[in-house]
């Protein structure tokens, strides 16, 4: 049985090229990078080319690209290093600051943020996204208060697709931020790329954005590994001690492989014909959409299909449970998600649909399918003939089901 992969949101395999220039370091360029010894300095000479490569591609500079173990762990670094840093300063700790988040957030930066208001650190806004998915700038505003100092919206959430208009919030801030005194803590806003980088563009400048957090293995790199932008001058401290890695950002030794990967897998976006590619994948997701919307019943597109991800078709089928189509469908060799895989052991319906307004029953039956640059129009078909198939069969069941409900409560 041939095997579909639909589920490109939750991670990509690694791409050939990236595998064969991180094989070295695992064996014979072994050394320690923080090590003075030439077996060291071949390693951070390693670690410092895929820095420049990822700082040319976000318009960064080296010093403002901080390597971590992933997108969870810089969200963390970003929320509570910037918490740690407004308490640094001893004016600051007769005013609890504010952050303003999304209601439909990675699950990352929501638990972070819960963390620090549950620890009394912080008051936490969450902006609901309209039924739509998408956030208004001028909920964000609304939302500003003059203790507010971080502001942090994914660029494209990762169950819906759905992009954000960080552009024009990073305009906002950087407008409220030129009427602040010297000696006010400026407001810092924070987005998670993550779901952005393969296909938007990420030049920090333009987004306005002070720090910008991503995984490489997302876009065809390395897993565990990931890095954090932060823009020079940003009031931000590490929350992890030990060493002197990364600027004395976050401690640890370098996973150089992971880096040496990631370093390629950015280079290969930057230097391939990006948007044929992006046009290729958006035909794709199109061509599905359609084909779903066309020969299943009540199936619904979830988010807006306009200012959406080209890689991403998240549905709605009435009457099914999303577990069971999930299921069915990977027992067809067919795989793709019910929503983020991060929280894929839960039971609980997906925040992201409850907050656009689906209800549980509808949340609970959608599915999310997200391409690549290795699927084909073919797997397309043959997913959807499948799941067409499944869906009939699911809905039966659940038909016959009620229906025994409905009889015996009548006779009773």
């Amino acid at each position: 049985m041939k095997r579909i992969y639909l589920d490109y949101a939750a991670t990509t395999p690694a791409d050939k090229e990236v595998l064969k220039e991180m094989l070295p370091y695992f064996s014979e360029n072994f050394g320690n990078a923080m090590s003075i010894h030439s077996f060291g300095q071949d390693a951070l000479q390693a670690v410092d080319s895929a820095r420049g490569k990822i700082a040319t591609f976000f318009g960064a500079v080296p010093s403002e690209i901080i390597f971590t173990s992933g997108a969870t762990e810089s969200n963390n670094i970003t929320i509570k290093g910037v918490l740690k840093s407004y308490y640094s300063k001893a004016e600051n700790a007769k005013i609890k600051p504010h952050i303003i988040t999304t209601a439909f957030e990675h699950h990352c930066v929501l638990d972070s943020c819960k963390t620090v208001e549950k620890e009394g650190l912080a008051e936490v806004s969450y902006i609901k996204p309209d039924k739509d998915g998408l956030i208004k700038v001028s909920d964000i505003a609304k939302a500003i208060k003059s203790n507010t100092i971080l502001i942090s919206v994914m660029y494209v959430n990762n169950e819906i697709g759905t992009v954000q208009p960080i552009e024009k919030i990073g305009k906002l801030v950087k407008k409220l931020n030129a009427t602040k005194k010297e000696n006010e803590f400026k407001l810092l806003f924070h987005t998670d790329a993550t779901q952005a980088v393969n296909y938007f563009d990420c030049n920090v400048a333009k987004l306005s954005v002070d720090l910008l957090s991503m995984s490489a293995h997302k876009i065809y790199g390395p897993k565990g590994v990931g890095m954090l932008y932060v823009k020079k001058g940003t009031t931000i401290k590490k929350i992890q001690d030990g060493g002197d890695q990364e600027y004395k950002m976050r401690a640890g030794t370098h996973n150089v492989p992971g880096i040496v990967g990631f370093g390629k897998a950015i280079e290969q976006i930057a230097n391939r014909k990006t948007q044929n590619v992006n046009r290729k994948v958006l035909e794709l997701r199109d061509y599905l959409i359609a084909k779903v919307s066309k020969e299943i019943p009540k199936a619904v597109l979830n988010g807006s299909k306009i200012l959406r991800s080209p890689n991403n078709a998240n549905f709605s089928f009435a009457d099914v449970e999303g577990e069971g189509l999930l299921l069915s469908l990977d027992m067809e060799g067919i795989a793709c998600s019910t929503g983020s895989a991060c929280s894929s052991g839960a039971l609980s319906p997906s925040h992201v649909l409850l907050s656009i307004g689906l209800k549980a029953e509808q949340a609970h039956g959608s599915l999310r399918f997200t391409l690549g640059k290795y699927t084909t129009k073919q797997e397309i078909d043959a997913a959807v003939k499948k799941l067409k198939t499944i869906v009939e069969r699911l809905r039966k069941i659940s038909g016959n089901i009620l229906g025994e409900y409905y009889n015996k409560s009548h006779k009773a």
